[in-house]
């Protein structure tokens, strides 16, 4: 364990600039959810092969809140979730797939704090699309999206004024690469995208993280073109950490390798960087400070997903609960929110559900306010559980 503490960003997205994003899908199929009397979600496309989506028992049906926890209703595929600063909005991703077996094009979704609401944020009907060729000359050109999936995202507020963010996405579908935007918020949130950068052929990129000169980090959690999934499953390495720079190559970080790496948090100071291995249910901290890395994991009881700052200074993550009694990552025994204290990675759990709850698959877990707001990697609809201080209850 580091004798240091971790100094985190806050929980919202205007908070200086490194935090992080991430995502992946589990190749169990568990139940998934229903809808509520908003438009249809778009059309759709192909879920990778490798990552078959959850085959959803009661999609687009009753959309009731349970016992312990409350639901926003109707975007599917709702991976990953950020707050746009200190704004009222969410921000949410929609990956493409499957729901009551149609397949969906994926979505960017914008969700109100206050009431609840929701609607498509982009592609939507007319897309804005600004290829910014001298910060991104290496890529192709706008993007596809009529074959689109948002997976991890990151947010970093830009300096020309505090309701302006830039947003990096992963992205698989027509190509694979960072996806790059730039959002307002000053009225109702715009959004245009402005380049890309390609990834690696051999790389399913998971989560990224936005670096302080507009480079990133980001996770490769499987070769697609090798042992894919089933590696993962295996618990083999099957991936890395990604680092790019602004005129520079996008390179392996040496040392980073895992198995499945998932979602990516960075410390502002920009040396430790913690990833969730999927694969091995470990949360680990690799200090960059050194060459190669220095490497320290704690195991979970889950598979973690997204990882996430907290306004207390701590990480959440979220996955499907591990037990010894089946193969894989995730067993079809409900999911947690686990909170990571991150200089010495002890783990509590702060929520959950078993498994008869409707949302199943779920991939991130966003602290705001006295809310814990939690995703689904396949279904139609979005978490909101209580959230309790436990160090506080307990004298810590």
């Amino acid at each position: 364990m580091l004798g240091v503490i971790v100094i985190a960003p806050a929980e919202h997205a205007a908070m200086p600039a490194l935090r992080t994003v991430l995502l992946m899908s589990t190749i169990t199929a568990l139940a998934a959810c229903g809808g509520q009397d908003e438009p249809a979600p778009p059309d759709s496309t192909a879920v990778p092969p490798e990552l078959p989506a959850p085959d959803p028992q009661a999609a687009l049906g009753d959309c009731a809140d349970e016992p312990g926890i409350r639901y926003v209703c109707g975007p599917v595929n709702a991976e990953d979730i950020l707050r746009l600063g200190e704004s009222q909005w969410l921000l949410v991703s929609g990956m493409n797939g499957q729901l009551s077996g149609l397949e969906q094009n994926g979505n960017l979704y914008l969700v109100n704090l206050a009431d609840k609401s929701w609607r498509p944020f982009f592609p939507g009907g007319a897309p804005l699309l600004e290829h910014d060729t001298a910060r991104f000359p290496d890529c192709p050109g706008p993007l596809d999206t009529s074959d689109f999936s948002a997976h991890g995202l990151a947010l970093q507020a830009l300096e020309s004024g505090p309701w302006r963010y830039s947003l990096y996405m992963t992205s698989h579908s027509a190509r694979e690469a960072v996806e790059i935007f730039e959002i307002d918020t000053l009225l109702e949130p715009t959004i245009r995208w402005i380049g890309c950068v390609p990834m690696p052929a051999t790389s399913w990129t998971n989560s990224v993280a936005i670096l302080p000169d507009g480079g990133f980090l980001a996770t490769q959690f499987m070769d697609p073109t090798g042992p894919g999934m089933a590696g993962v499953i295996a618990g083999e390495i099957t991936g890395h950490v990604f680092e790019w720079h602004p005129g520079g190559a996008v390179e392996v970080i040496a040392g980073t390798e895992l198995s499945g790496p998932n979602g990516i948090a960075v410390s502002d100071d920009g040396r430790y960087v913690f990833v969730a291995a999927f694969g091995t249910h470990e949360l680990v901290r690799f200090d960059l400070g050194a060459s190669p890395p220095v490497k320290e994991s704690a195991t979970l009881t889950i598979a973690p997903d997204n990882v996430r700052w907290t306004s207390r200074g701590t990480l959440f993550t979220a996955g499907g609960v591990v037990t010894g009694q089946c193969a894989g990552p995730v067993c079809g025994q409900g999911w947690e929110v686990q909170e990571i204290v991150p200089y010495g990675l002890a783990a509590t759990r702060v929520g959950g559900m078993g498994p008869d709850a409707t949302l199943q698959g779920v991939s991130t877990a966003l602290l705001v306010g006295a809310e814990i707001w939690v995703g689904t990697y396949g279904g139609d609809r979005i978490g909101i559980l209580p959230f309790e201080d436990t160090r506080s209850a307990s004298g810590d």
